[in-house]
């Protein structure tokens, strides 16, 4: 699989100045946690799951929870397992299907085994498992599960903790329970593919619901807790994991972000009527801004309940070709010693040691997102996914 794979490799050449690398279940987890991208969530209870799979996969979709927890019914978790054993056997009776990299979001540590046993050789279109509420205490025994039911069945199976509970929002136990996360995950750190935030879940214990025309970062005491996981967890220095972003839970949203694009774009100038209409459904201003703050905050990939969130997900993580003429002279090797250089854009001052880091982590999203051409933006990104 590979990020923009839907789009015919002639269009892919116009739009890249380095197309997005492709992967599979198999790669290195630094890659995996890196290219996750939209992570598309749907309840395990659909009755059509496994051709849902299929579409998304086939609309650019590279990896997908399929839920449990929250999103089903208490009454339904047993249907929802049937269900999801059957509809992953039947994927895996499907030689060649292009499969997104799956998980399983589980409410209680046994049903990782359970799930495991239950799948027998189907088990290989499971890329692992989601792990909500996640603290020291209530995380470890995920964790161990896990570990046993990945030498039950042979196969590597990653671990997303979902961070969301109380103790994690509330002031006056918030270190603490960074403290005892980071001792949990660190113990498995080949294992922990990824870190996920549930800001639902912090919105709720204070009553509280962000609007359309809000980001998560607009709730400040959201955007607190978003600021001391990634402060926590989230360092570039070896020690920190892939943090990715909040859920947007709206679609559909009134018109907004495109009309001044529109009327600028070349290329969207010689576009049918059609296109614009859909690019103008699936404008949503909310999610576009808090996407590009997520990237600012040092998120990478983000969680998502619609189909039309992927898209815009994946078009603001390719790197501008700016971006990426940047990383690239500050990690040449004569720079090692570090000092100051003017951009290549001659807009900017890159300085070698600070602004390391950064560089490492923009080649890597290069890597697996692509790198724009020169003359390529977002909006050009999203009509060329939309119009394949």
């Amino acid at each position: 699989m590979r990020h923009f794979g839907h789009i015919a490799p002639e269009v892919r050449k116009r739009l890249f100045h380095q197309e997005p690398c492709e992967f599979s279940a198999d790669s290195p987890a630094r890659l995996l946690s890196a290219a996750l991208g939209a992570t598309l969530y749907s309840p395990a209870t659909r009755p059509r799951l496994a051709e849902d799979v299929l579409k998304q996969a086939g609309r650019g979709v590279v990896s997908m929870v399929l839920c449990l927890e929250d999103s089903i019914d208490d009454a339904e978790v047993p249907a929802g397992e049937e269900n999801l054993v059957r509809q992953l056997t039947d994927l895996a009776g499907r030689p060649g299907a292009d499969l997104p990299l799956l998980f399983v979001r589980v409410r209680a540590p046994e049903q990782i085994p359970d799930l495991v046993r239950r799948l027998g050789p189907a088990v290989r279109t499971l890329s692992g498992f989601v792990l909500p509420k996640f603290t020291e205490e209530r995380g470890a025994p995920f964790l161990t599960a896990l570990s046993a039911a990945e030498a039950e069945c042979g196969r590597r199976l990653f671990a997303m903790p979902v961070l969301e509970s109380p103790e994690l929002l509330y002031r006056e136990t918030r270190v603490q329970t960074l403290e005892g996360i980071f001792r949990a995950v660190d113990g498995h750190r080949d294992r922990v593919l990824a870190l996920r935030l549930g800001v639902t879940d912090f919105c709720s214990s204070y009553g509280l619901r962000r609007g359309p025309d809000m980001t998560a970062y607009d709730v400040q005491i959201v955007a607190s807790v978003i600021a001391d996981v990634v402060n926590m967890l989230g360092r570039a220095d070896g020690t920190g994991f892939t943090v990715t972003g909040p859920v947007w839970e709206y679609f559909r949203v009134q018109e907004r972000m495109f009309k001044p694009q529109l009327r600028q774009s070349p290329f969207l100038q010689v576009q049918a009527a059609e296109l614009r209409a859909q690019l103008i459904e699936h404008a949503m201003d909310g999610l576009l801004r808090e996407i590009s703050l997520d990237h600012a905050n040092g998120l990478l990939g983000k969680t998502c309940i619609h189909p039309s969130h992927v898209l815009p997900v994946h078009a603001l993580s390719v790197v501008s070709h700016e971006e990426f003429s940047d990383a690239q002279d500050i990690l040449k090797p004569e720079r090692c010693g570090g000092g100051v250089l003017r951009s290549a854009y001659t807009n900017k001052m890159n300085e070698v040691k600070p602004h390391r880091a950064w560089a490492e982590r923009t080649l890597l999203r290069a890597e697996v997102f692509g790198v724009a051409n020169e003359d390529i933006g977002f909006v050009e990104l999203l009509a060329a996914g939309l119009s394949d």
